[in-house]
């Protein structure tokens, strides 16, 4: 890949960018020392980004230095650029944890796999260059990454925001400002000093030029080097000599370009052909270019003028002058000749070899429709997004819809295409192709899935269409295929309970009576079928009904060995509804399996949810530090993922803490972005968040108004059900007993059927708020009976303090001591700050002091993610594993450690349990 870039003078004679130089001295001094650095030379055409790659290289000695350049025509062959980087340091692969070699061999061709997530493919990029600097500092240099294909290009830039402690370099040269690039540190390379100019000029010019032309020239070119050294090239003396020849108002690449092509005509015609012939080849290989040239009868002799007239460069690779001089050699030709060129090069290309190069120069070369290329394009794409190549996927597929001749398959492969091109984050292309499969002759099957697609892409953005799309896909899929209309009702269903929009034209109660008025035509009942027949049931018949299966369907995903694809699709379904019918350890087991599934699979994007549902379940669990580690987690993939989905973690921590004022305006943030969105699920949550944590400061007015905009949506289910709790507590103690009575009946509704000892546990602790003399003891005994016997320890906690608080109203002074001692303890342990403040103040009234306990100095001194590193490594995770739990490289985790050790004064990982602070749990494995 690449073409050179370089001024007609080597880098030691460059004239000026002594500013740039010394930057990119430092750059080569920093990676010498240990450390990283990224760099972005951002500047247009011909501005000599390249020559100061070139000086780069030149001053990194002792290091090694690895190069990459985009080629335009290559943009979407999928992990072209990245496979040239690395390939030379593959020999490192065996260093790596499975789950990141698996993903390098299955993006380069090495072996076959499921498609590697794209941030796990990150990490193990990131991993590969920590582990060949690790030989020697290592500097990778990226030319030309606007026309870097895609996935290339995101990886790379996923890894420029996590090299920490690595001695490696990262330097990326582009034409304009690119998203995946932004934030990182950069150098604009813009034209030469008007002195440097002139003196660069006069340096390439034969005979004497007027002054006056001279000073348009070094204006007009705006001290470009590369356009001073070209646009004189080409014009006569005279035009040179009154200056006509400069006066065009083109852009100054296109004028650049043009320069080029004087230079080409001027050349004999083979040698022109042989230009033409090697533009269409990007590779760079010399092999497939003079065999095709041989073909269509083009001599060998016919490069020296070329080369000569410096416009190409021969030796391992061909290569042309500059990407400019490519472009205009590619494009003076005719398009007849320039599909001979084509053709010829994809008879010279080895189909075992290269097929997907085979197939792009085959589509080049076709002059009409074919259907022969347009089936190698689509086994192209099969290929790219085996892989995890979607952009390139999709790239064949919609080249593969101009080729396709019959209507029918067109429209089949558009509809592919747009699914690809959806799943690749390109919603604008996926929509322009979905609407080309539906103008053509689409089957049932055809149309349904084209449903979906709409219904998918809807719900990516949590439109309200969402459920309506759905289930009108699940609903054509009825009449041809069981499997994927129960998978789409579920989809449906999900998302009706997601995105909970009151404008929608379909809900959740229209989604579960189809879901199950479909249920007699459907076979088998594999787990996401009981799954979606509980939850259908629950929905539409009530918890009596639905209950029982629900119980059914969440015994099966925690029981049963289940195929590793379904348990990562559908487990956060199934771990919401263990929500939904109070299964506290089904909440707990699930999203913890789900969390451990999601980080061995590599499934990175599913992560960040995963880890949100774990978090509530260990704060609930009282396992504060695990669920701190998880809110850190979620931080860390956040910014390393750039993932712009709401931070549900930081906002539940905080509430759970009592830091009301920043919790608080998370919460406010969250429901406006929630509303807009009509997302109703999150909705509730933030309104529950806040009235657990008002009921723990005393606001138990604030309390009562934020569990009735949870409860507003009582078809959620999950957290709109959970307030229902926070709701009778603050309704009570600020004096509103009817209230609460209400909502008792509604919450006896909903627990009764379940079962559970959470669900019967926090009725009876509601039931007993509302309860006088020996009746309400007796509830209160057997609500700190029932959730004593489950793993809910907060929950308990709270029971023990409210028995505490109206043992205390009952004068019985000595029985509310034992209760609210208890609560202390539990809330402490928890880090319920709030409550604990309130079991303190209570305990006081009393007649006894509450003390907290006190923690060990020393970690204070820590950054945050030096806490993440020591917590992790003290808790028995490995380098590696904390590499990948943290999104940088072994190495990194290593430099980290050595400074948390420095900073406690002490010298081995088993000494970290003492010296962090004391109430912090063990991380459970999942």
């Amino acid at each position: 890949m690449g073409d050179v870039s370089r001024s007609e003078q080597s880098t030691e004679r460059m004239i000026d960018r002594f500013s740039e130089r010394g930057v990119l001295d430092g750059l080569v001094d920093t990676v010498r020392a240990g450390h990283s650095q990224v760099l972005v030379l951002r500047g247009e055409a011909g501005m000599g980004k390249t020559v100061l790659l070139e000086y780069l290289t030149g001053r990194a000695s002792e290091c090694r230095v690895a190069r990459v350049a985009g080629v335009q025509s290559e943009i979407e062959l999928a992990f072209a650029g990245l496979h040239q980087l690395c390939a030379p340091m593959l020999d490192h692969l065996e260093a790596l944890p499975e789950p990141q070699r698996d993903a390098l061999r299955t993006t380069f061709g090495i072996s076959s796999g499921p498609p590697p997530d794209r941030f796990l493919l990150g990490l193990a990029v990131l991993g590969l260059l920590s582990e060949a600097a690790g030989q020697k500092p290592l500097i990778c240099l990226v030319d030309d990454y606007q026309w870097l294909d895609g996935e290339s290009a995101q990886t790379l830039g996923f890894v420029a925001r996590r090299l920490a402690a690595d001695p490696v370099g990262l330097v990326f040269a582009t034409r304009v400002p690119a998203e995946g690039l932004s934030g990182l540190p950069e150098l604009v390379v813009d034209g030469l000093r008007e002195a440097d100019a002139r003196e660069l000029l006069e340096s390439v010019l034969v005979g004497t030029l007027d002054a006056r032309v001279k000073e348009l020239l070094v204006a007009e070119t705006r001290g470009n080097p590369l356009a001073l050294l070209e646009l004189p090239r080409g014009l006569t003396p005279e035009q040179l000599a009154g200056g006509f020849g400069l006066l065009d108002a083109a852009p100054l690449s296109g004028r650049i370009e043009e320069s080029f092509r004087r230079r080409l005509d001027a050349l004999p015609a083979e040698s022109r052909r042989l230009l033409r012939l090697a533009a269409a080849e990007p590779s760079g290989d010399p092999l497939p270019v003079w065999r095709a040239a041989a073909a269509l009868g083009i001599s060998v002799r016919a490069a020296e003028p070329a080369v000569q007239a410096d416009l190409l460069r021969l030796g391992a690779r061909v290569r042309f002058r500059h990407p400019l001089a490519r472009s205009a050699a590619y494009w003076s030709a005719a398009p007849d000749e320039r599909r001979r060129f084509h053709a010829a090069l994809a008879e010279v290309t080895d189909p075992a070899a290269d097929p997907d190069r085979l197939a792009w120069h085959r589509a080049a070369a076709a002059p009409d429709p074919d259907e022969d290329v347009a089936a190698e394009l689509e086994r192209s794409a099969e290929r790219a997004q085996a892989r995890g190549g979607l952009a390139a996927a999709a790239a064949f597929l919609e080249r593969a819809v101009l080729l396709t001749p019959d209507p029918a398959r067109r429209a089949v492969r558009a509809l592919a295409a747009g699914e690809a091109k959806h799943q690749a984050g390109a919603p604008d292309a996926a929509a322009e192709l979905l609407t080309m499969a539906e103008t053509g002759p689409l089957d049932e099957l055809g149309r349904a899935r084209l449903s979906r697609a709409r219904g998918q892409m809807a719900f990516s953005v949590r439109s309200g269409d969402a459920p309506l799309l759905l289930l009108d896909a699940a609903r054509r899929f009825e009449e041809l295929d069981a499997r994927p209309a129960r998978e789409t009702y579920l989809e449906a269903l999900t998302a009706a309970l997601s995105v909970a929009d009151r404008r929608s034209a379909v809900g959740g109660l229209d989604v579960a009576r189809a879901a199950l008025a479909a249920r007699a035509r459907a076979d088998g009942a594999r787990a996401p079928d009981l799954l979606l027949d509980a939850m259908a049931t629950l929905i539409a018949d009530g918890y009596p009904a639905g209950a029982p299966a629900m119980r059914r369907a969440l015994g099966v995903f925690r029981e049963e060995d289940l195929p590793v694809g379904d348990q990562l699709r559908w487990l956060f379904a199934a771990t919401r509804c263990s929500i939904d019918v109070w299964d506290g350890e089904g909440w707990l087991e699930l999203s913890g399996r789900q969390v451990e599934l999601a980080r061995s699979a590599g499934a990175l994007s599913l992560l960040p949810f995963a880890l949100t549902q774990r978090l509530g379940a260990l704060l609930r669990a009282g396992q504060f530090a695990a669920a701190t580690a998880v809110a850190d987690e979620i931080l860390v993939i956040r910014e390393a993922t750039a993932n712009n989905a709401p931070d549900l973690g930081t906002m539940t921590l905080a509430g759970w803490q009592g830091r009301s004022e920043e919790a608080l305006g998370l919460i406010d943030r969250h429901v406006r972005d929630m509303k807009a969105r009509g997302q109703g699920y999150a909705v509730s949550l933030a309104h529950c968040t806040a009235a657990m944590m008002c009921n723990g400061l005393g606001r138990h007015e604030d309390a009562l108004a934020s569990a009735e905009l949870a409860i507003d949506h009582p078809e959620e289910l999950a957290f709109a059900s959970l307030a229902l709790v926070e709701l009778i507590e603050a309704a009570v103690l600020c004096g509103r007993p009817e209230r609460a009575a209400a909502a008792a009946e509604r919450l006896t509704e909903l627990t009764r059927p379940s079962g559970t000892g959470w669900g019967l546990g926090v009725e009876a602790r509601s039931r007993a708020l509302l309860g006088e003399g020996a009746e309400a003891e007796r509830l209160y005994r057997e609500a700190i009976d029932r959730l004593s016997a489950t793993c809910f320890r907060s929950e308990l906690a709270r029971a023990h303090l409210l028995y505490g608080e109206w043992l205390r109203r009952e004068r019985r002074r000595s029985d509310a001591r034992g209760q609210l001692r208890t609560a202390c303890a539990m809330f402490e342990g928890a880090r319920m700050d709030p409550f604990l403040d309130r079991a303190g103040r209570e305990l006081r009234a009393t007649g006894e002091t509450a003390r907290r306990r006190t923690m060990i100095v020393g970690a204070g001194k820590l950054t945050a993610q030096e806490v993440q590193i020591a917590r992790l490594a003290r808790d028995g995770l490995s380098n590696p594993e904390i590499a990948t739990r943290m999104f940088i490289s072994a190495r990194t985790v290593q430099y980290h450690l050595s400074k948390v050790f420095a900073k406690l004064g002490i010298n081995s990982r088993g000494e970290l349990g003492h010296t962090l602070p004391n109430d912090h749990d063990p991380v459970p494995a999942g």
